[in-house]
């Protein structure tokens, strides 16, 4: 039923399922690195290009999904948290496709073969990345349960728990990160130096999607605390 009534038409344009539905797609774009390091790791470069446009197209569907967001967030009294902070919770968001782009992108562009003696250990550390983003989305999936509890009791601490979990995973994802950093230096000497730079730069960018993870979640804390 079509409604005239301001305050009612205000309410029905809630910002938090849009944002909702922007990290899930945020997300979809950055679990494809999956099968993309998969195809890389095979050197099947016809199957890595493949993936990498697909993860281009969700990326570019994120981004409409973000501007939507941006034009049509309410910047009435009636909002139950402050613009900015969902303004910059949707900026961290946006990163985690941003950045599963960068690096197919990067990787597709120069072919970039991951050394055998790194394979096993970069699939774990890129899987934990994306644990650590699949953690923010179940946490930001909490979103309109807090607003409707008005931003208390049992759904608070379950939120508040992960968060907790989520920066574990983050946690872990460092742990990874200077392992993996180590393994490559460890066999640096017998691979091209450029290619050696190029790597150190994926590893720091598969890092940075799980940060910017970790900072959904920070984010969504700030908001509990408000």
């Amino acid at each position: 039923m079509v409604t005239n009534n301001p305050i009612l038409q205000m309410l029905s344009r809630s910002p938090f399922k849009p944002m909702q539905e922007h990290i899930a797609k945020a997300q979809e774009c950055a679990v494809e690195l999956v099968p993309f390091f998969e195809a890389v790791m095979a050197d099947d470069w016809k199957q890595a290009e493949v993936i990498q446009q697909r993860i281009a197209v969700l990326e570019g569907e994120a981004d409409t999904m973000k501007k939507d967001v941006r034009q049509n967030l309410p910047k009435s009294i009636f909002l139950p948290v402050a613009r900015t902070d969902l303004l910059e919770l949707l900026r961290m968001q946006d990163k985690i496709a941003n950045r599963a782009k960068d690096i197919a992108g990067l990787m597709v562009g120069r072919q970039m073969s991951v050394p055998v003696q790194l394979q096993p250990l970069m699939m774990e550390y890129v899987r934990t990345a994306l644990s650590t983003s699949e953690q923010a989305l179940k946490a930001l999936n909490e979103l309109d349960e807090l607003v409707t509890s008005g931003f208390g009791g049992h759904e608070v601490d379950m939120v508040e728990e992960m968060i907790h979990q989520l920066d574990d995973r983050e946690h872990k994802t460092d742990e990874l990160e200077r392992e993996v950093r180590n393994a490559l230096f460890q066999i640096e000497k017998d691979l091209y130096p450029i290619d050696v730079m190029f790597m150190y730069n994926v590893i720091n960018w598969i890092g940075d999607l799980a940060d910017r993870a970790q900072q959904v979640g920070s984010r969504l804390h700030l908001l509990l605390a408000r």
